[in-house]
């Protein structure tokens, strides 16, 4: 049998299809590996997506975000919009918290919890929150007191008229000084919660807030 020789003519050809083919052959692979990485980061990344599974049937992440807007999104937008005033108003005023109020105030709990026969780590853990979400919210509070400090101030003649008014006499081993003291904090708090409603409802008024969604 005789062997034909390809000609240059063949020899193109064939190298035309021979491109053609693997040209195809990459056209082809390029989606399937972009198919299975895709695939592979929503495995990697479900938890992303998907919040449990029944059976095998997932539920995804949406739909729970769906019915917690449901049941609360009115409330926790409006606590969001709050906080964004608030946190403007602190930002106009430079005020900020040091190192020193925030071990202060920590340590002020944690000698509260240990009376009530407990730690602030168990405490914690029963609420749920981690000790950087329980700092940003002490950063908040200080800031706020600050911010609405000259309105909150309690006079020693308004300390007086409250002993006077409720009969308050020490105890036995009791100084009248201590005593004062946490009536003061006492009435320093109810005014602080009192001035801080009716500014934050001030604030409200106030500022242009435009809702996009209807809860």
């Amino acid at each position: 049998m005789d062997n034909q020789q390809e000609t240059p003519k063949d020899i193109t050809k064939n190298s035309q299809n021979k491109g053609w083919q693997s040209w195809l052959t990459l056209k082809t692979a390029i989606p399937i590996c972009i198919l299975l990485i895709v695939l592979a980061a929503l495995y990697y990344f479900k938890g992303v997506f998907i919040a449990a599974t029944v059976n095998g049937s997932p539920i995804s992440r949406m739909s729970v975000i769906k019915d917690l807007e449901k049941q609360g999104g009115k409330q926790a937008v409006d606590a969001l919009i709050t906080k964004k005033l608030i946190d403007n108003e602190i930002d106009k005023k430079g005020i900020t918290v040091s190192q020193e109020e925030m071990d202060e105030e920590i340590k002020s709990i944690e000698s509260g919890l240990t009376a009530q026969g407990t730690t602030l780590d168990l405490a914690l853990q029963q609420q749920g929150i981690s000790r950087e979400k329980l700092n940003e919210q002490i950063s908040f509070q200080k800031k706020l007191e600050k911010l609405l400090a000259d309105k909150t101030v309690v006079s020693d003649q308004e300390v007086d008229a409250y002993i006077k008014d409720n009969n308050v006499k020490p105890q036995a081993g009791e100084k009248i000084e201590d005593i004062k003291a946490e009536i003061k904090t006492t009435l320093q708090q109810e005014k602080f919660n009192q001035v801080a409603q009716q500014w934050i409802e001030q604030l409200k008024t106030n500022a242009n807030i435009k809702y996009y969604v209807n809860y």
